[in-house]
């Protein structure tokens, strides 16, 4: 008996090694009015913690970025959150966790969370969580980087989204290959098993080395603004 359990903590302790070592995750500064939205949160927090995986996000203290950075931290994983000095006072209306890292912009906070991030996932959310889900899948689908992104797809929740997707392909918007550039499943130990094994395409339009020398100097002149 003790054998056994004994091969099962081997095997768990398996299970919950990652190739990823940072998670951005994107997400509402509300917890929707599903119960099922907020129980997500903290699941995905639970399950990055089981891996051993940093936290990247919004730098928010309220919603679902509130519940899920709030996880994470209070089970020994580092968190980071960057947010525009405009935002704070909108989206840190309570005690923050981790570190903290104040922007000059969206755009600025876009960036600094792909370039900080081995993949991206995201929970339910309004028009911001939408705008950086499809940015980073835009950069993926232009080569930029090829790193995973998938969404947990709460009660449905993004249904539709994948729905308009797959008609996308059908009318010949999007290729059959560029649509396997999202990954979704309705939890996030299902998920995070599927952003795992994902294995990128390499059909981009832009090389990655020429873009990540831009950003850096895109970076460089933000924060001198940031400065002033």
């Amino acid at each position: 008996m003790e054998e056994n359990n004994n091969k099962n903590k081997k095997a768990v302790n398996v299970n919950s090694i990652s190739r990823f070592k940072r998670v951005c995750v994107f997400c509402g500064s509300s917890t929707g009015k599903r119960n099922s939205y907020r129980d997500a949160a903290l699941e995905l927090g639970k399950e990055l913690v089981s891996r051993r995986l940093d936290l990247v996000y919004g730098g928010g203290s309220v919603g679902l970025m509130g519940l899920v950075s709030q996880e994470v931290h209070r089970g020994g994983g580092h968190v980071l959150g960057i947010i525009p000095k405009t935002l704070m006072s909108k989206e840190i209306t309570g005690e923050t966790v981790g570190e903290v890292k104040p922007v000059a912009d969206m755009h600025q906070r876009k960036a600094e969370m792909a370039r900080h991030s081995d993949c991206f996932i995201a929970l339910p959310g309004g028009y911001g969580t939408l705008e950086e889900l499809l940015e980073v899948i835009t950069w993926a689908q232009l080569g930029i980087h090829d790193k995973p992104v998938g969404l947990i797809n709460v009660d449905g929740y993004y249904n539709y989204l994948l729905t308009f997707l797959d008609k996308a392909v059908d009318d010949g918007f999007i290729t059959p290959s560029q649509r396997n550039i999202i990954v979704s499943a309705p939890t996030a130990t299902e998920l995070v098993q599927k952003l795992e094994e994902y294995v990128p395409m390499h059909d981009g339009v832009v090389a990655k080395a020429r873009w990540e020398a831009e950003q850096l100097e895109l970076n460089s002149s933000l924060q001198t603004e940031l400065a002033r």
